[in-house]
């Protein structure tokens, strides 16, 4: 390489990493003016079961996914916080946690009440948005608020504010909740995790570097159990070690994208706004196979059944849909999903099952583990207007 050749590169790297210090900058800028909390119900449907008969407070209380095979098949749902001393915790099966829990013989095991949960729901998620500028549903159990204007950019009145949520809740529900209080959504779900349950933790913008330093890597959102372990075998376990690794080295071992966003979040630096967005609504449906496969043929035709069951439902309230997926339940209980969104919206059957046949060829590449529980839905709902059914006038 010549010596102005080399030059000029070394140049370039210098403004790349001048470049990527000032967007680092402008970021910082951006999240110091906000104030955001992220809310999250404490072991909510265990905690709902707990409002609905209190005796079950000072018991271990499991709520439970059974299967369709009877018995003790299924997996727990979530545990409340006296069962999780035990070991249970969501996602084991229900066997699982009856062995750790033998020795408790007033240990409580209940179905999952999807309709009183969403009803819970409904009405905590009405109180938050009573008091937020800006409100995001997340799921069930969690939302951010954008609390910005109605706090005039104030930590101290921002904590006031959580706090009023959480005595509203507490008194109308009987829920306890955790709020994460901070400049941006990332810091804020960190945060509603650190004092668990019915937690409350302000993380105003000087703060930051050293909420974030003292915690595990693994605290950061999307960081998993095998980007963990590389970062064990590159022996580094909490955030302030790896501050220490320099972008291009992220970039070099994760990718750029993913590179570029643990550099940024490890540094509490997130622009991702607070959008408006309610619950979402969508049809599925899913079943307990009669036995575990990876079959192809055995699993295509359960999909089929169930694009009848789901096609029915579409119909019956008048929608059309865009979005497309299937979902597994692993044999070890891990879920494995696929998805896909159409050109246009549809609510023809054939359409449904072409792309679910699709879906499921994806999906089984490279499946090494049986599946147990398989499951459709359709979203992107919009209604059908100015169409009637020929049989309407029959």
């Amino acid at each position: 390489m010549s010596k102005r050749k080399y030059q000029v590169n070394k140049e370039i790297l210098k403004n790349q990493r001048h470049t990527q210090y000032n967007n680092n900058q402008i970021n910082l800028q951006i999240v110091l003016g906000r104030v955001v909390f992220h809310i999250d119900f404490d072991y909510f449907y265990a905690q709902c079961e707990e409002v609905r008969k209190p005796d079950l407070k000072t018991k271990p209380v499991c709520v439970c996914v059974f299967s369709d095979r009877g018995g003790d098949s299924g997996a727990i749902a979530t545990a409340n916080y006296t069962a999780r001393k035990y070991g249970v915790k969501s996602g084991i099966p229900i066997s699982f946690a009856k062995k750790r829990l033998e020795n408790r013989a007033d240990a409580e095991f209940l179905p999952v009440d999807f309709e009183y949960y969403s009803k819970m729901t409904e009405k905590a998620m009405k109180i938050m948005k009573e008091n937020a500028d800006i409100f995001e549903y997340v799921g069930r159990d969690e939302a951010y608020l954008d609390v910005t204007k109605r706090s005039e950019e104030n930590f101290k009145k921002a904590s006031h504010l959580a706090q009023q949520i959480k005595n509203l809740i507490r008194a109308k529900l009987k829920l306890s909740c955790s709020i994460g209080v901070s400049p941006n959504k990332l810091i804020s779900k960190i945060a509603s995790d650190y004092q668990k349950p019915d937690g409350l933790t302000i993380v105003e913008p000087n703060r930051i570097e050293q909420f974030l330093e003292q915690l595990n890597i693994r605290v950061i959102p999307g960081i998993g159990k095998k980007t963990e372990q590389r970062f064990k075998e590159m022996n580094l376990e909490t955030i302030q070690d790896l501050k220490k690794i320099d972008v291009f080295t992220l970039n070099n071992e994760f990718g750029r994208k993913s590179g570029t966003y643990i550099f940024n979040a490890i540094r509490g630096i997130n622009d991702e706004p607070v959008k408006e967005k309610e619950e979402s609504i969508q049809y599925s449906k899913i079943i307990t196979l009669k036995k575990d496969s990876k079959n192809y043929e055995f699993l295509l035709e359960n999909l089929y059944e169930l694009c009848k069951q789901v096609i029915n439902v579409v119909k019956k309230n008048n929608k059309m849909f865009k979005s497309v997926g299937i979902y597994f339940v692993q044999s070890d209980l891990t879920n494995k999903s696929k998805s896909k969104m159409l050109k246009n919206s549809t609510n023809s059957i054939e359409e449904l099952e072409r792309n679910v046949e699709q879906l499921l060829q994806d999906g089984l590449e490279n499946q090494t583990m049986l599946i147990r529980r398989l499951g459709i839905r359709v979203a992107d709902l919009t209604e059908i207007k100015g169409q009637s059914d020929i049989t309407n006038y029959f």
